[in-house]
């Protein structure tokens, strides 16, 4: 008996297996049957490699048929929607053309296409010493260091004039690396805002600059004090050269104590006397 007990367990198990291994077979069926029979649409994407900068023209882009659920966001389907429009992130061979990936419409191309509104491009003249020894490339951040006087002062500082800027241009490269080994172009290009670019042209003009580069993750700003020629030297030295206080000597007039005075008391039986003395 217990074996027709579980002779009917077994087959049971047997019957729902078979039962769910169909459904899920059916539905995989349907499931790529429609796929396959999804409607196809047109889709732009790029027939070269697109550097920033270039303006799409015709030969850049090519229209290819794919299933409406592999089209991604922001992908057009008219080429004659991208042309003339200038590229700002490159674009590999047979990637989609982005929204993302084009200037506004009317932009133009090149480096006034990639400037966002509201802010500005702006150039400083540098050397192997300023750009980090050719390590500031397109892409990366920095910070703007200015030295100089502060008015009439003979004593040099050195102050942080801007933080975390973007570079956009190296010479006339835009957001590609120079390589390693390659010289420095003698020009850089910052993305700042308007009021940054009035700082940024004026510590040009009123001292040295030097460039910081920063960690693309490091995005902390403030808390960077100015640093004063006297504060690199705090020995013995320093010391000794600044002048001392003046010291002046006031002399205290004491007033002379006032005379004191006491009284002894005599008895004589039942006869009293008090004699008074002075403190001379």
């Amino acid at each position: 008996m217990n074996r027709s007990r579980l002779l009917m367990i077994g087959g049971l198990a047997l019957a729902v297996g078979l039962l769910v291994s169909f459904t899920v077979y059916n539905r995989l069926r349907i499931s790529a049957g429609s796929s396959s029979n999804e409607r196809g649409v047109q889709v732009v994407v790029a027939a070269d490699d697109i550097p920033v900068g270039v303006k799409l023209a015709a030969h850049d882009v090519r229209a290819i048929s794919l299933p409406q659920s592999a089209v991604p966001p922001g992908a057009f389907s008219d080429p004659a929607k991208v042309l003339g429009r200038g590229a700002i992130l490159p674009i590999g061979t047979g990637e989609f053309i982005l929204q993302s990936k084009l200037a506004a419409l009317n932009a133009g191309a090149g480096l006034p296409s990639m400037i966002p509104p509201g802010m500005r491009a702006v150039s400083v003249r540098v050397n192997d010493v300023v750009s980090v020894a050719g390590f500031v490339q397109p892409g990366t951040r920095v910070d703007v260091l200015a030295t100089g006087n502060q008015g009439t002062s003979n004593e040099q500082q050195t102050t942080t004039v801007l933080e975390n800027v973007a570079v956009i241009a190296v010479g006339k490269s835009l957001l590609e690396s120079l390589g390693v080994g390659e010289p420095t172009a003698p020009v850089i290009t910052l993305l700042v805002s308007p009021d940054d670019a009035q700082r940024l042209t004026l510590a040009s003009q009123e001292g040295r600059i030097q460039l910081a580069l920063r960690n693309p993750l490091d995005t902390k700003k403030g808390g960077i004090g100015t640093t004063r020629t006297s504060s690199l030297y705090l020995g013995d030295k320093s010391a000794a050269t600044e002048p001392k206080p003046k010291v002046r000597k006031v002399v205290a007039k004491v007033a002379a104590p006032a005379p004191t005075s006491y009284q002894v008391e005599m008895i004589r039986g039942s006869k009293r006397d008090e004699t008074k003395f002075e403190d001379k």
